[in-house]
């Protein structure tokens, strides 16, 4: 493949990839540690990922265990969980955070399918924009001298490319559908 397709290729992928973590977030009934990969604690004044002043595991399939490594840390991680968009209330008991995963109710499970259906979307889009900057580019190779053929084949490539991503992103959007609607 044209090294001109390529560094489009790797934006499209990189756009597949930020969707896959965005969907590690969601929570589906289950526990899943992932979910707090975005939580930040104020440690001696820098903003620092929860998983770095903390050990984290799942001991149930619905619950989810932080234990700090200083207990100072106690509040402050209580803080940003009940900050942060998880709907999740902690109790503590003074050495350990405990999150308890509610079962899921089929109209919250219907909402998550639509927020997954978005954030798919978004990523089509996002490919969609990266399809539209190559072409654009390769349009202005035409006045540095580049046949209008190898133009146009340049352009089918970056299609191809597009409807390659655009199904992968739908196939992701299906499997996490599946999982969240899976009782």
């Amino acid at each position: 493949m044209d090294e001109r397709v390529e560094k489009y290729e790797e934006k499209m992928k990189k756009t597949l990839a930020s969707l896959e973590s965005e969907f590690q977030t969601i929570r589906a009934g289950r526990a899943n540690p992932h979910i707090l990969d975005r939580l930040t604690v104020d440690y001696y004044g820098t903003p620092t990922p929860l998983q770095q002043v903390s050990n984290i595991t799942v001991p149930e399939a619905r619950m989810i265990q932080i234990q700090p490594w200083e207990s100072a840390l106690i509040k402050k991680i209580e803080k940003a969980i009940l900050a942060s968009d998880l709907g999740l209330n902690p109790s503590n008991d003074g050495k350990i955070i405990r999150l308890i995963f509610p079962e899921l109710t089929e109209e919250r499970r219907k909402e998550l399918c639509k927020d997954v259906r978005k954030k798919g979307e978004a990523a089509k889009v996002a490919v969609r924009n990266i399809r539209r900057d190559a072409n654009e580019a390769f349009k202005k190779l035409i006045k540095q001298d580049v046949s209008e053929d190898e133009v146009d084949e340049l352009q089918d490539d970056v299609q191809k490319l597009t409807d390659k991503y655009v199904k992968e992103v739908d196939e992701a959007v299906d499997r996490k559908s599946k999982e969240i609607m899976t009782v």
